[in-house]
């Protein structure tokens, strides 16, 4: 099968977002790459903020590809799942410029997970994955008959459908990352850096989801609440990739950093330098 995967052209004009504006990996869409090239899939994964592609370009590159799904993200990244721009203007945008020419359509982020009625009327979208997506994306492809497949809703003449609640991830075992090395010359950014030494691009790692505490000021419930920690190895080959491609600087976008010694002795080895958000007494 044929399978796109969008990170739409994002613009801010007239938006109450908060996040940072800059481009950064679109590490949901790379994770579910790579399970579907695992499974045979031919895919075409398209940022169009990095490559800067404009939602009407994103769309024409999408139809040309033909692919039989196409999975359009409602958050910039991960990074920002957990503060993402509150309205669906630039997915929509998108989905109304393809025009119903990728075959069926999937929209994954923070947006179907919380609220997934509302997201399927406004987008019109197939269907929508509840949680952490690249385990459910690589199902639906497995599968002609989607009504069934495990935390994803749709729409049944206008009442919503769903199947299995919020994913969590196994995370663990999801393989190091290889992005497209223009993708990495163009993200000159350094995410939560704010000195004046920036050497090399950025880009964004992912080592640990979840936190194990229960701070009384944070709203973390769901799919993101269960601590897990990646694979090491997978981790530092991911790293290595990506400093053999010009990166100086990491961000790890965990939920909580926590102190991990063979990680952090990793990082000491190699030239280049991170950054992480953490609780002060760590």
């Amino acid at each position: 099968m044929k399978v796109a995967l969008v990170n739409p052209f994002w613009t801010y004009e007239d938006s109450i977002y908060f996040g940072c504006r800059q481009p950064h990996l679109p590490l949901e869409l790379g994770y579910s790459k790579a399970s579907l090239e695992a499974d045979g899939h031919q895919v075409l994964m398209l940022d169009g903020q990095i490559q800067k592609l404009d939602n009407a370009a994103l769309a024409d590159r999408v139809a040309a590809f033909a692919p039989a799904m196409t999975v359009v993200s409602t958050a910039p990244t991960y990074l920002f799942w957990r503060c993402a721009p509150p309205e669906l203007r630039v997915p929509a945008d998108f989905l109304n410029r393809l025009a119903r020419r990728g075959g069926r359509t999937v929209a994954v982020g923070p947006h179907g997970s919380a609220t997934p009625a509302p997201t399927l009327r406004k987008l019109g979208v197939d269907v929508v994955v509840r949680g952490e997506c690249e385990e459910v994306v690589a199902e639906l492809a497995r599968r002609h008959d989607w009504s069934a497949v495990p935390h994803t809703a749709h729409l049944d003449e206008g009442k919503l459908v769903g199947s299995g609640g919020v994913h969590a991830s196994s995370f663990v075992d999801h393989p190091p990352l290889s992005w497209p090395s223009d993708w990495i010359a163009a993200h000159l950014h350094h995410h939560h850096r704010f000195d004046d030494d920036q050497v090399g691009f950025g880009a964004e790692v992912e080592a640990s989801r979840g936190c194990p505490y229960n701070c009384s000021f944070c709203a973390k419930i769901d799919f993101r609440d269960a601590y897990r920690r990646r694979n090491h190895d997978a981790i530092t080959a991911e790293i290595d990739r990506l400093i053999g491609q010009g990166v100086g600087y990491i961000y790890f976008i965990d939920e909580i950093f926590l102190p991990q010694k063979a990680l952090l002795e990793a990082l000491v080895d190699r030239d280049v330098k991170f950054g992480v958000q953490t609780r002060i007494d760590l």
